[in-house]
């Protein structure tokens, strides 16, 4: 006998099975001989993007992500900030800068000992002195005014004017900016001499002479000119009465 007929059934109809179930599994693919050629089915074609264009990236092409454009930050502004070096208690230049991108003018900075400040005017309330100034371009903590050699007054980083009490006549009122490092140097703008209003400065005493001078002149002038007239009237009479005599 065979060794298909010594099988069993149900062993035969397992095997039957499984070899119907390995021809289906290879159905999709064409068989030739013994060679054995393998048609994969075709698949639909996707479409592919190149991100890397910036066309694509800002939304001029397709974008499979769907991603937003960057925002594109502040550009700084070529204008100057509205920043006044001689206006009291204003917002310092460096948050203008950040808040609108103007340009601040160059500050050096707080280990560097400041420049002088400018004082601008000395004027008079009542019977006091008040001191206005501008800062200087550096980082400072706050204002020393001397006046004379005694007087000793501290005014704030952001203030520009202050009251430095009576002052004499000609007197030197003198300020220095101060941060942590010390003291700006003495400068012809950070000093000034009081000469209270309504008394004569040089210029006034200087015209009130000139004026006088030529008040003078005038006057000696005109006279010379009335006794010129008169010394020839006087002549005249003498000649005319001589003829007369004659």
């Amino acid at each position: 006998m065979s060794a298909n007929k010594d099988m069993p059934p149900p062993i035969l109809m397992l095997l039957l099975a499984l070899l119907n179930g390995s021809l289906a599994f290879v159905s999709p693919y064409e068989v030739s001989g013994t060679n054995h050629t393998a048609t994969l089915p075709l698949r639909p074609r996707q479409n592919t993007y190149d991100t890397s264009e910036p066309d694509d990236y800002y939304g001029l092409g397709s974008d499979p992500l769907g991603s937003p454009p960057p925002i594109p930050s502040r550009r700084p502004s070529s204008q100057p900030c509205d920043y006044d070096s001689c206006r009291e208690h204003q917002t310092p230049c460096s948050q203008l800068a950040a808040s609108s991108g103007c340009l601040c003018p160059g500050v050096t900075g707080p280990n560097v000992v400041p420049e002088a400040p400018f004082i601008k005017r000395l004027t008079t309330e009542g019977s006091t002195v008040v001191i206005q100034w501008c800062a200087p371009n550096s980082v400072v903590t706050h204002y020393n005014v001397t006046v004379g050699k005694l007087k000793t007054f501290v005014f704030g980083e952001g203030q520009r004017s202050g009251a430095v009490g009576e002052v004499s006549q000609g007197e030197e009122v003198c300020m220095v900016a101060v941060n942590n490092k010390g003291f700006s140097d003495r400068h012809v703008n950070s000093c000034k001499i009081y000469n209270p209003p309504g008394n004569n400065s040089l210029a006034l005493k200087a015209g009130l002479i000139g004026g006088t001078l030529g008040l003078l002149l005038l006057l000696s002038l005109a006279f010379l000119l009335w006794r010129h007239r008169a010394q020839r009237k006087a002549d005249a009479r003498i000649t005319h009465t001589t003829e007369e005599t004659l």
